[in-house]
């Protein structure tokens, strides 16, 4: 067996950056930005009035003075002229600031007669004008890699980039294998249950950015695992649930190798999730093969999947990050293995789940943290510290 980290290090081996696509900015957000985008104009583009007011010379800001109104300023409509001392322009927020004029009094601070405004005797200290490329400046540039968020669209839009080199998506096939399972809504038989991993795995390969599809279900002999492999399509990474282990049932790893797969590691020094496999397939797609058990496969997909669909994306090749947080309860030694243990996050404690069996799906669902013990951890008491992953 290998540790998670030397796990971790062969998967980075064969997880390969995928390319570049460009995509509308619209279809931009939660994609990973590939190589740098650039603005192409300053924004504001123009020096702007932020507030409604009046335009004039600084030099005309006086308490008390009286200034001749010229024109009018507002949103897309500049004043076709200059402002010279003792003239105004009425001007709206977001308005181009006319030529001369270097101070926006505040509609609040002036009283309007006809064409002649008096500035009142407190008068706002601001200048109200937001500078040309005061935001930014043509040429700079949003660099990479960078998971592009609602706030980023915006940006983009405003620099006037309409389309975005991003990282295609990982496209990934999801394979449940073993006679007991069938499809939820189905009727299972008195031995069968209800096929979920590869749900709750296409749910988390989506959240990360992922194509994700479901394959058939392929049973337990050799032509049926063979005609599922032969589905893998354009895959860039094909996950296998179950079947991974020893038993004289568990084909998939035997199945796998005589279609070419060229095995990187075979068991993981983890619980749950030791019987974990990785490699390549003659198609060139990534493998990774993911233990049978619920809390196993979803284990082993924050722990493995999460940081090799990172990695494809461009994101960089890192452990899911951890955080720490002081035990709320003592805790016993952990054995051998690193131990990924169901826990709950509250208040700023972590409390471990009692019942550890990797088969509880509802404890799974009710946690919030995947509390780290290391092999051969000792037993721990209230108030240490320990390491752990949000889920």
């Amino acid at each position: 067996m290998i540790s998670v980290a030397e796990a971790l290090a062969l998967l980075f081996d064969i997880a390969k950056t995928l390319p570049v696509e460009t995509v509308p900015l619209s279809h931009a957000n939660g994609r990973v930005l590939a190589t740098p985008v650039t603005a192409r104009r300053d924004q504001p583009p123009f020096s702007a009035s932020a507030m409604d007011g009046y335009a004039i010379c600084k030099e005309d800001a006086i308490p008390g003075s009286q200034l001749g109104v010229i024109g009018e300023a507002a949103a897309g409509h500049s004043f076709d002229g200059a402002v010279e001392a003792g003239h105004a322009v009425r001007i709206f927020t977001g308005a181009p600031v006319p030529k001369g004029a270097s101070r926006v009094i505040i509609q609040e601070d002036v009283i309007r007669d006809g064409d002649i405004i008096t500035l009142n005797d407190n008068l706002d200290q601001g200048t109200h004008i937001r500078p040309k490329g005061g935001d930014f400046h043509a040429g700079q540039t949003i660099d990479t890699p960078r998971l592009l968020r609602p706030a980023d669209i915006a940006l983009m839009a405003a620099m006037n980039i309409a389309e975005v080199p991003v990282t295609r998506k990982p496209r990934v096939a999801i394979m449940a294998t073993g006679d007991e399972l069938v499809m939820p809504g189905e009727n299972p038989g008195p031995d069968q249950i209800i096929a979920s991993n590869s749900f709750g795995l296409q749910a988390m390969l989506r959240d990360l950015g992922a194509e994700a599809r479901l394959l058939p279900i392929a049973r337990d002999n050799v032509a049926s695992l063979e005609m599922a492999f032969s589905l893998v399509d354009d895959a860039d990474l094909l996950i296998t649930i179950g079947g991974a282990s020893v038993g004289d049932h568990d084909l998939v790893g035997d199945v796998a190798a005589n279609l070419g797969m060229q095995r990187s590691f075979y068991k993981i020094a983890m619980r749950p999730g030791k019987p974990l496999m990785a490699g390549r397939l003659k198609t060139g797609a990534m493998m990774i093969g993911l233990p049978g058990n619920p809390v196993s496969a979803m284990v082993c997909g924050h722990v493995f999947v999460t940081p090799v669909i990172r990695a494809m994306l461009g994101l960089g090749q890192s452990a899911a990050p951890a955080q720490s947080a002081p035990l709320a309860a003592p805790v016993s030694a952990n054995g051998p293995r690193q131990h990924y243990m169901r826990a709950h996050l509250e208040n700023g404690q972590l409390t471990i789940v009692e019942n550890q069996d990797s088969s509880l799906l509802s404890i799974l669902a009710t946690a919030n943290a995947l509390a780290i013990r290391p092999p051969n951890d000792p037993a721990r008491n209230t108030g240490d510290t320990l390491a752990y992953l949000p889920i």
